[in-house]
């Protein structure tokens, strides 16, 4: 089955390299049809519901999700909607109608914009398309470590976190390329950091809200793949303020001519403002790997 995703390029951020006498290898994500890494689980969850009979594909998301469930949409000519909350900017809104979707502007947070997505997929030929607590979803973004394991090597990745959906592919990646020893540094900002959550109360929590501005990381609850990985593979939890994340963007931007949304550049802010966490990894004959979600 052709895939709806692209292979995206690993490159090299050689200013950082030479300041850690490490290479750091950024997966270039935001080159991707829908601007970010969700196309490659949602493209393949959404081929595989129209493979089985979908006329009709349901994606609550104002952020990446909604983009990537439009392409995918369009890329099988088949009818796509995508649910946002209220507070989706209005600049949104209108790229995620360019593409071909319809959109439905519904609830004041996500959870009801969810609910109403849920509702809608009782008509027939229906699919709810979630943002990224799928099995689909997550063997299609273990897609990303199968082109970097064939691009580089690499002793870590380092990713951020939302909902869990990347780090769930990212980890599943691993495993499937014999990488099982690979760390991965699971990266919030401070005020979505429900993986963290979980981690430290030994089960899945549900956050009161969101307050940090990186608003395609505000997954409340992280799922429970994501969760259950952490007992199964080294994964390390770190938070970041949303001033260093922003930081991270501005400082990003100066040095790879490239504009990222403060949701990548929680990930970004390991490397620029905690480099001392990289120590212990091996220096420029091998490299940290570190995925940039992209922008979107």
């Amino acid at each position: 089955m052709t895939t709806l995703h692209i292979q995206t390029p690993l490159l090299e951020h050689r200013s950082l390299s030479a300041q850690l006498d490490k290479q750091v290898w950024l997966k270039m994500e935001s080159s991707q049809p829908s601007g970010s890494f969700k196309l490659r689980g949602i493209g393949v969850l959404c081929q595989r519901a129209v493979a089985k009979g979908a006329t009709h594909l349901v994606c609550p998301s104002g952020g990446n999700a909604g983009f990537a469930a439009a392409v995918s949409g369009a890329a099988l000519g088949v009818r796509t909607t995508i649910l946002v909350p209220q507070t989706t900017p209005e600049t949104v809104r209108q790229a995620i109608r360019a593409i071909g979707a319809e959109l439905i502007v519904e609830g004041g947070v996500w959870d009801d914009t969810n609910q109403a997505a849920l509702r809608l997929c009782d008509q027939p030929g229906a699919v709810y398309i979630p943002p990224f607590d799928h099995p689909d979803i997550w063997d299609g973004n273990a897609t990303l470590i199968d082109e970097a394991a064939s691009q580089s090597q690499f002793d870590v990745v380092i990713c951020s976190v939302g909902g869990g959906g990347l780090l769930s592919g990212i980890v599943q990646g691993l495993h499937r390329n014999g990488l099982a020893h690979v760390p991965v540094i699971a990266v919030e900002t401070e005020g979505a950091a429900s993986l963290q959550a979980a981690m430290q109360a030994g089960e899945l929590v549900t956050l009161p809200a969101i307050t940090s501005i990186a608003s395609t990381l505000g997954a409340r609850r992280v799922a429970q793949q994501a969760f259950d990985w952490t007992r199964r593979h080294d994964i390390r939890s770190i938070t970041v303020s949303d001033a260093q994340a922003v930081d991270a963007c501005l400082r990003f931007a100066n040095d790879m001519r490239t504009l990222v949304e403060p949701a990548c550049g929680a990930a970004l802010a390991v490397a620029y403002q905690y480099p001392d966490l990289l120590t212990e990894f091996k220096a420029a004959d091998r490299g940290v790997w570190r995925h940039r979600c992209g922008f979107g």
